[in-house]
């Protein structure tokens, strides 16, 4: 065989073999194993937030996605609505999807995912309070630092990408890319 159909061999091989590893789901809520296949891994500072439509507490109204509020469900600056994943901290691990649009201006600062209060009051061993929409027992802290695995872009407007500042108008962009680079991610505790 020459040299160059051997090189187009090895090249089909690897390319069924990146398509195979690349159609298999990984879901946050999968059982226990000790590799996960995700899109993209990152770490970023996250906050909290809770919107009802009632009014109270900063409340903004229903999220973007147009799905009531919910456990799992977060804020991207950035990326497309209906993305799905799962966030890490201190080796506890929690799904999501993106649902609505935030962190506004904090995300200038670094603050790249808003998660809904009753996953960061899980997350942190802190109460979600529903008469104030808040997460207590927290000692006020109202940031974490996580790490986070898309396991499934959504295929609305917003960047396939590593998350950027609201600022920079990339949650009103489409972007087509297919972004199916996979990474391989340790269990919870990495």
């Amino acid at each position: 065989m020459s040299a160059r159909l051997r090189a187009i061999a090895m090249f089909a091989a690897s390319a069924a073999t990146a398509l195979t590893i690349g159609s298999t789901a990984a879901h946050a809520d999968s059982g226990n194993t000790d590799q996960k296949q995700g899109l993209l891994k990152g770490s970023t500072t996250a906050s909290y937030f809770w919107d009802d439509a009632s009014g109270r507490a900063g409340d903004t109204g229903l999220p973007a996605a147009g799905k009531p509020m919910q456990k799992g469900l977060v804020a991207s600056p950035s990326w497309p609505l209906m993305t799905e994943g799962y966030v890490v901290y201190k080796g506890k691990k929690m799904p999501f999807f993106v649902g609505d649009r935030g962190p506004g201006d904090p995300s200038n600062r670094g603050v790249m995912l808003d998660l809904d209060a009753k996953t960061f009051a899980e997350l942190t061993g802190g109460t979600f309070n529903p008469d104030t929409l808040g997460v207590d027992g927290v000692d006020g802290e109202g940031h974490i630092k996580i790490d986070y695995v898309v396991t499934k872009w959504g295929d609305g407007v917003g960047k396939k990408s590593f998350p950027v500042a609201f600022s920079t108008g990339a949650w009103s962009e489409k972007d087509n890319s297919t972004m199916t680079q996979q990474v391989s991610v340790k269990n919870a505790g990495h």
